[in-house]
């Protein structure tokens, strides 16, 4: 795997490359004012990073008076650093090789066959040299995600799907790399690269909604996601949404979980017709009239929009970005959704506008990369 040398920005070359980062190029003027630096100190401080290679001055514009000479933009090169994301699910370890600013430019996936830390693990350090391989730079960073509980970025405390406790995956990795890693919850990490770099860019308040394999939800509020020791637990999942619904394991009645995961649909339509249906053919036979996949999808469409008039009623947000694998459930009960949207909801209140990702793990590998971005330039 590529090797490389850590090197986070601190203090106020931090704030700097942040602001180019997400929305250079930017005058040195237009920087002073952002970040409350005079010229001189603005200038002392963006000169090891523009010869580091890390800014660029781009093409000259007109006279700035308080610097005295044609203003030069400064912006990032996205290409001066590289970052792998890495998506683990319960059958496959998804990645993505990032520029600076979180374009994709390589995906790769590997199957997980072997839930044991030291084999997930070793997969993720090959899939890692694989996608390193596609640029001649050394990694700047390594992002891993999962569904569960994370602290310190780098122990798995909980996570469900993988059958973990307590596994200290960031040491693991550390075994076969000198590339420093983060490792995070997913919806967080998901709910970040869609603030900075998605469809939540320049939105102060929005809410994620994800549904899947799990039920998750992320919340930005003034401009911050929304983060504690519990906010990896999928807490929304088991809120009540149908009141005649069926029972969840944990005995929660009409709860998101057991109406909205895609294990949820595909055990009830498959009982129902008497054979194995994955969740694709379950929303196909659902668009196409089949009596029993349309009275399920349609009965998890009105939960998940009574889902959406939750979290609107609570947050009010300008944004309501919808993904997750599970996604297309949104487009196919389209009506159903509108309908469960409007009963949890005061007749007068206005629909917020609602936005949907695409329904595959790229954007989950790529929120993975975001995490160990933010890292590098934050400093955290």
């Amino acid at each position: 795997m590529a090797k490389g040398v850590w090197r986070p920005l601190t203090g106020a070359s931090h704030q700097v490359a942040l602001e180019i980062l997400l929305d250079g190029p930017l005058s040195r003027a237009e920087l002073s004012r952002r970040v409350g630096l005079s010229p001189g100190s603005l200038t002392r401080i963006t000169k090891p990073m523009v010869e580091s290679g890390l800014l660029v001055e781009v093409s000259a514009g007109p006279t700035d008076p308080r610097v005295g000479r044609p203003s030069q933009p400064l912006d990032i090169i996205p290409g001066s650093h590289h970052f792998a994301g890495i998506k683990l699910t319960a059958d496959a370890a998804v990645g993505v090789l990032t520029t600076l600013r979180a374009e994709v430019i390589a995906t790769a996936e590997r199957p997980l066959t072997d839930h044991t830390p030291e084999h997930v693990a070793a997969v993720i350090a090959e899939l890692t040299s694989s996608l390193a391989g596609k640029v001649q730079s050394e990694l700047s960073g390594i992002g891993v995600t999962l569904g569960g509980r994370v602290s310190g970025r780098a122990d798995v405390r909980w996570a469900p799907f993988l059958d973990w406790t307590d596994v200290p995956l960031g040491l693991l990795l550390a075994a076969h790399t000198d590339v420093p890693v983060v490792v995070a919850n997913d919806v967080l990490a998901l709910t970040e690269a869609t603030h900075w770099f998605g469809a939540g860019r320049g939105v102060t308040r929005f809410c994620l909604l994800t549904i899947g394999a799990g039920i998750g939800y992320g919340l930005v509020v003034h401009d911050k996601v929304v983060d504690n020791a519990d906010a990896s637990l999928g807490l929304i999942g088991h809120i009540p949404l149908i009141p005649d619904g069926p029972l969840c394991e944990r005995g929660h009645r009409g709860c998101a979980m057991v109406l909205l995961s895609s294990a949820a649909i595909t055990e009830q339509i498959s009982t129902a017709l008497g054979r194995a249906v994955e969740y694709e053919e379950c929303l196909q036979l659902a668009a196409q009239g089949d009596r029993v996949a349309a009275e399920v999808v349609g009965t998890a469409g009105q939960a998940l929009g009574r889902l959406i008039a939750a979290a609107a009623n609570f947050t009010l947000p300008e944004r309501v970005i919808l993904g997750g694998e599970g996604i297309r459930l949104a487009e196919v009960a389209k009506a159903d959704l509108l309908e469960g949207l409007h009963a949890g909801r005061e007749l007068l209140a206005v629909d917020p506008p609602i936005v949907h990702l695409a329904p595959d793990f790229t954007d989950w590998a790529r929120g993975a990369a975001v995490t160990a971005i933010q890292t590098f330039v934050l400093g955290q």
